[in-house]
């Protein structure tokens, strides 16, 4: 590994104790694989393997999420330290950290691709928080494991740039989400073919520290139903339920069956919020979905310019577009039919089990248009009612290239009394559009024919303008993490500048908010980044 050379960390407090104290029951309770041969290899039996992370030559921390390390009790001085870039980088383990890496497996593209697990992901331990809650830290880019099948278990600085900043975005947006303590480089390089065309080049390494309560998911008990290993199966599921599902009752059938449903509602309310901010995955194989109903793994995730139900951010994806943002609600109900197959072994009722995949698509499809009303600044759906109002805005979306983030916060600004024309209802919404002449063409009597229904609406509910504005306000995001943004600051960050890093963290933890001296990060993506990888579509290269 080559080394690189990245500006000085802020000056360090001094090195001092960081407080963190473990109690590590998802390996004290679930079977762990009896070899520490860290070669990889088919695990069986087991839930994880105990693995070390791999020492770095110069760990720096780049930038913290001071939000959560507040949740694990860890204030400005312990994160300030030298201790903690080298603790989060995996140079130093703890006392009571247990290392360990997760078992799974799961189905890719619609593929059962087998045993997966964590080839470069490596969980540090249960942390207790002050208030008592626990949270799994888990390093990305620390090197292989049993499961790293022919990686080498590292990550590189633009990766893992996006993950810490958008696990962050997507929390002050509301979504569920997995978090992000700390972003670290490793002072070397790490040889990366970014477009899989058999030119790799070196670049920066880095280690980003995820938390979150578990991030077990839907592949951790695909694995062992595969393999007709039912009574890990069982553990791993008693565990859960134990853990993860207290409310529901002791082990059982029925209360396997119960999670399993309320798994289902929780993945319903995830998938929503994606929708709400035009969020897509890009990699929603079901060893990326969360038991918890958590965002997990950002990848080649992307945020919707232009509004298209048929884009995806994958280069992997183009062609077939199973991942594309219109997909992702029929594929988490796929997922979740997976996850079902698993848990048959325990659960002997099919009915039930269906009846629990149905849930979701019955929670979906009355969550979703409650949603988009609200995102109308209206309250509620009234079937009958509803239904041109909103297929009219689909319609309306695709005429031409229209930015979503920037149609919805500005259609706030639009206003619906008798008494506006149809130039003051255009007025406020002309920068949403890649072409702002095509308002003046063909287009121009569908967008306004939609514009007076949706006027029509508001006034017939009641609903003043000012009302309106706030509503819309409080659920329609002025700022996201464009794709173009987060490439902007991995260029920056990549040439030894880490402000923009910084920046985007902090315009990112008020995304509702009107930010007038940061404008500039609301605006449409510009002409440069329409076909540049990172900024329209990504590989999976990490």
């Amino acid at each position: 590994m080559a080394q690189v050379t990245l500006p000085d960390p802020p000056p360090a407090s001094g090195e001092g104790p960081l407080g963190l104290a473990f109690d590590n029951r998802f390996t004290r309770e679930l079977p762990g694989d009896p070899s520490d041969e860290p070669h990889p290899r088919q695990v069986y039996g087991a839930c994880y393997s105990h693995v070390s992370p791999r020492r770095c030559a110069a760990p720096r921390l780049v930038a913290h999420a001071r939000e959560v390390a507040e949740l694990l009790g860890l204030d400005e001085t312990a994160t300030a330290s030298d201790r903690f870039a080298e603790v989060f980088s995996g140079n130093r383990v703890l006392p009571g950290m247990q290392p360990f890496a997760m078992c799974y497996g799961g189905h890719q593209f619609g593929h059962w691709a087998g045993q997966l697990g964590d080839g470069r992901a490596i969980n540090l331990g249960q942390a207790i928080a002050p208030d008592g809650r626990r949270w799994m830290l888990q390093l990305k880019g620390a090197g292989r494991t049993p499961y790293a099948r022919r990686a080498d278990g590292l990550a590189v600085l633009r990766s893992s740039l996006r993950e810490f900043l958008c696990s962050e975005a997507m929390h002050h947006l509301g979504v569920p989400t997995t978090r992000a303590l700390s972003l670290v480089t490793t002072g070397e390089t790490v040889l990366r073919d970014m477009f899989y065309d058999g030119h790799p080049r070196d670049e920066p390494g880095a280690v980003v520290c995820r938390v979150a309560p578990s991030f077990t998911r839907f592949g951790n008990f695909q694995i062992f139903a595969a393999r007709g290993d039912h009574d890990t199966l069982r553990r791993l599921a008693d565990y859960t339920l134990t853990h993860d599902f207290p409310h529901l009752g002791s082990p059982s059938p029925e209360s396997y069956l119960a999670m399993f449903t309320e798994v289902c509602q929780r993945t319903a309310e995830m998938i929503v919020h994606w929708m709400r901010v035009g969020f897509v995955h890009g990699v929603m194989n079901t060893d990326n979905m969360s038991i918890l109903g958590q965002t997990i793994d950002y990848g080649p995730y992307g945020w919707l310019e232009g509004f298209d139900p048929g884009w995806t951010p994958n280069t992997t994806d183009g062609e077939g577009r199973r991942y594309s943002f219109g997909a992702q609600p029929e594929i988490a109900q796929w997922n979740l039919a997976q996850l079902g197959n698993a848990l048959h072994p325990l659960v002997d009722d099919l009915p039930g089990l269906q009846a629990a995949v149905d849930g979701y698509a019955e929670h979906y499809s009355t969550a979703w248009p409650e949603m988009m009303m609200a995102k109308l600044g209206l309250e509620g759906f009234e079937p009958g009612r509803d239904e041109a109002l909103l297929g009219g805005l689909l319609e309306v979306l695709q005429l031409a290239e229209t930015d979503m983030t920037l149609f919805f916060r500005r259609l706030a600004d639009v206003p619906t009394t008798n008494e506006a024309g149809d130039e003051a209802r255009l007025a406020p919404l002309r920068g949403a559009w890649y072409d702002p002449a095509a308002l003046d063409g063909p287009i121009r009597p569908k967008v306004i024919e939609w514009l007076n229904a949706h006027a029509s609406r508001v006034r017939e509910v009641g609903v003043d303008d000012a009302t309106r504005r706030e509503r819309m306000h409080a659920v329609n995001p002025k700022y996201v993490l464009r794709n173009y943004l987060a490439q902007e600051a991995i260029d920056l960050a990549e040439q030894g500048d880490l402000s923009r890093v910084g920046e985007l963290l902090e315009l990112l933890r008020r995304p509702y908010d009107e930010q007038p001296d940061r404008d500039r990060f609301a605006a449409k993506r510009p002409e440069w980044a329409r076909h540049r990888a990172g900024c329209s579509m990504l590989s999976c290269s990490s």
